[in-house]
């Protein structure tokens, strides 16, 4: 399969466990998607066969309630069946609406809260290089979640360590549950922010998969950590989704998810 049929078959999967489950946060999982996928499939050094490998790289999913949009790329990367997304959300189930404390295999942190999830990187980061070892650390953050004053502690102690192994990308969908991010806080101009905190920086498109996967790897020799700025659209590729906020929380119909496979051209 090529990326972007995976991406497609992702985002209808995200849909279709939605509507059946009737958990919330789809637009947030949709914009997400061609981020993690180019992660999964082109960058990231894993075993989806041993989780638990040493030598794998580490992605830490910062915005918590795009969890589903985890789980499913972990299910199509082969960490577990993708029938086991059904469980999304019920009662007793590893796959909760945040990762928790016994989410399945491959999820690396618990984000019920956001804001953590690069100070726990920052440090996995340190410890990794006092080890002498050669772990990547990938961070995924939402632009809502850079209200939370953690990030920036964290921007800071990274930066002063030079963490070359520690990645920060921000899905920039412009888009909140309460509103439009950059009128809730004065995030833009947001490159030159992470700039002043000492971190090399790249603005990318972020559902352009050439241009992410080109970005991943450029980040790769930076001898300092790296953030990309990953434009995005709230409910991509789900014309009636996009930019629409309704979708942060909103179930869809079944008629609306068999609208959406048509859209995305999955068989």
């Amino acid at each position: 399969m090529t990326l972007n049929s995976i991406a497609a078959q992702i985002r209808y999967t995200l849909c279709d466990v939605s509507s059946q489950t009737k958990t919330p946060h789809l637009g947030s999982c949709l914009s997400c998607v061609d981020i993690l996928t180019v992660l999964y499939w082109r960058t990231m050094h894993i075993t989806p066969s041993d989780p638990d490998n040493p030598e794998r790289d580490y992605f830490l999913l910062g915005k918590g309630h795009a969890a589903s949009a985890l789980y499913t790329t972990l299910a199509y990367r082969d960490y577990f069946s993708p029938a086991a997304l059904y469980e999304h959300g019920q009662t007793g189930s590893q796959f909760e609406e945040h990762p928790g404390i016994h989410a399945p295999a491959g999820v690396e942190t618990v984000s019920g809260s956001l804001g953590h999830a690069l100070s726990l990187a920052t440090g996995m980061a340190l410890s990794t290089r006092l080890k002498g070892a050669k772990n990547r650390f990938y961070v995924l953050m939402g632009d809502g979640e850079l209200n939370e004053g953690t990030v920036w502690e964290a921007a800071m102690f990274a930066a002063g360590k030079r963490l070359s192994n520690l990645v920060a990308i921000v899905d920039f969908n412009k888009l909140q549950g309460t509103g439009e991010s950059t009128e809730i806080m004065h995030l833009e101009p947001l490159e030159e922010k992470w700039r002043a905190f000492g971190w090399h920086t790249i603005r990318v498109d972020g559902h352009d998969l050439n241009a992410l996967e080109q970005a991943l790897e450029a980040a790769k020799p930076i001898q300092q950590p790296v953030c990309i700025v990953a434009d995005t659209v709230k409910g991509k590729g789900v014309s009636f989704m996009e930019n629409d906020n309704n979708w942060h929380y909103r179930i869809p119909t079944a008629e609306e998810v068999d609208q959406a496979k048509q859209e995305l051209g999955v068989l």
